[in-house]
């Protein structure tokens, strides 16, 4: 038994629902009145989604993705702000 594992990323959006979708996987993006609820969408989701994948004899892609969340504070801003530099 092979375990596949994918980073999930759920958010809130501007119609008061959350959307969740898998960067890995384009195209797999579905929503939910809650987060729980998202949750289980994209679970069901993702079962499809490989399901087709494997049926078609695609391979299937491995997670390579990194994620973090950064901090930083609004006096950090206002000191870029005074001595700005360019960014490539």
């Amino acid at each position: 038994m092979k375990i596949y594992t994918f980073r999930v990323i759920i958010e809130p959006d501007e119609n008061k629902t959350y959307h969740g979708f898998v960067p890995s996987l384009p195209g797999l993006n579905t929503w939910g009145e809650s987060i729980e609820e998202t949750k289980a969408n994209v679970q069901d989701a993702l079962k499809i989604y490989l399901m087709n994948m494997m049926d078609d004899q695609e391979p299937i892609p491995e997670e390579t993705g990194y994620e973090f969340l950064q901090t930083i504070t609004d006096s950090e801003i206002q000191a870029e702000l005074k001595n700005p530099c360019a960014y490539a």
